[in-house]
């Protein structure tokens, strides 16, 4: 018997759909706060250490939550290759301003502090401002595209292919439901990074993460809430319209869908899936009340609309993945654009062995670095960012 065989196809793109989503998850709550805190240096921050005291509540971390970045794109590689081949050759520019833009963000962090010169140090600051936007803005611009259905045809050899113009294709994305979602994303992190200064300053510094935070996540939930009623009566659903092999081949071509109806048909059959945008609402009222009494938990509340809202995407489309808009029948989705069983089988249990690993290591990090980050710490120690 092969080992492979001790789990049905089915269930491994079960699976992995839902450790796909844990890892955007983690990545958006831990990597997230990062960059909302970079997004909001120039603004919470106005002296030099200041701005010291910011960078550094994120400095010992950022590198080891970028981990999970990294292991979303391998399983996305490894797990969904079809879904890596259409999506990376449609977002490339796009994906190419996300990375320009997390490079800045090391490079600042090294570098900024080298020199005494006050123009010097106001230039990394706007480069790791540009490190924290742009990607926050940009993924949820992604997003939003996906739900809409993104323009990308597949041939008979299922080679994928994208008409027009590679500008052209970039500025297709941002079309007005898409700016909404990734309104909604930006000022989701803008809230996560300032829950986390609420946390880990003190003083000015994190009187002025409450004010920004709650302003953003009271435009966050409104952008939120508009987005879901848009999503409902104005963004045609995808859904099946043949008899779908759940254990079969990975083709998308095998079966018919048409794009009509609304989203909102998904709560209908599934009215437990009500559950993912509750968490969205709630944590962001949470995290915003926690913000302003000034307490920790705000970091906790944000995490928990962070997963409500991430959540309610992917249970919200379930099972497409990336539909398409010009040739619905091409659309992928768990059942079709998936590895082959063994190759879901070895992933999970190396997935079993070291996430674990991961999660322990991180646990054990964030207890030696707890604590606030004070002015005194940042003056003294030299090693400080």
């Amino acid at each position: 018997m092969i080992l492979s065989d001790l789990i049905t196809l089915d269930i491994l793109r079960v699976i992995w759909w839902l450790l796909l989503g844990v890892l955007l998850i983690g990545f958006a709550a831990t990597d997230g706060f990062d960059m909302g805190v970079g997004a909001l240096l120039p603004f919470v921050a106005k002296s030099d250490t200041e701005r010291r005291v910011v960078i550094n509540t994120v400095g010992p971390v950022w590198e080891g939550n970028q981990v999970w970045f990294i292991l979303g794109g391998g399983a996305i590689f490894a797990a969904w290759p079809p879904l890596y081949a259409v999506s990376f050759s449609g977002f490339y520019l796009a994906m190419f301003a996300v990375l320009a833009a997390l490079i800045l963000r090391p490079v600042g962090f090294k570098y900024r502090s080298k020199r005494e010169s006050a123009a010097w140090r106001n230039g990394w600051d706007w480069a790791l401002f540009v490190g924290g936007a742009v990607p926050a803005l940009i993924f949820g611009v992604a997003v939003g595209n996906v739900l809409q259905g993104v323009p990308f045809q597949i041939t008979e050899d299922l080679m994928p292919l994208y008409p027009g113009a590679f500008y052209a294709k970039f500025l297709g994305l941002l079309n007005p439901f898409a700016i909404l979602a990734g309104v909604v994303s930006l000022t989701m992190l803008l809230m996560h990074g300032a829950a986390w200064l609420t946390l880990k300053t003190e003083g000015a510094v994190q009187d002025r993460a409450k004010s920004i935070g709650t302003v953003a996540g009271l435009v966050s939930l409104l952008a939120y809430l508009g987005a879901g009623v848009w999503l409902a009566y104005g963004i045609p659903a995808y859904h099946f319209t043949s008899e779908v092999a759940v254990n079969g081949p990975s083709n998308p071509l095998f079966t018919t869908v048409a794009r009509d109806g609304s989203w909102l048909a998904a709560y209908a059959l599934r009215p437990w899936i009500a559950i993912a945008p509750i968490l969205g609402v709630v944590g962001i009222l949470l995290a915003v009340a926690a913000m302003r009494k000034g307490s920790g938990f705000s970091v906790l509340f944000s995490g928990v609309a962070i997963f409500g809202v991430i959540a309610s995407v992917g249970l919200t489309m379930f099972p497409f993945i990336l539909p398409s808009s010009l040739q619905p029948d091409a659309s992928l989705t768990v059942w079709d654009a998936s590895s082959s069983q063994q190759t879901l089988f070895v992933m999970l249990v190396v997935s079993v062995i070291f996430v674990p690993m991961i999660l322990a290591y991180t646990t054990w990090v964030y207890k030696v670095l707890w604590g606030k980050v004070t002015v005194e710490e940042v003056t003294e120690n030299h090693n400080a960012y």
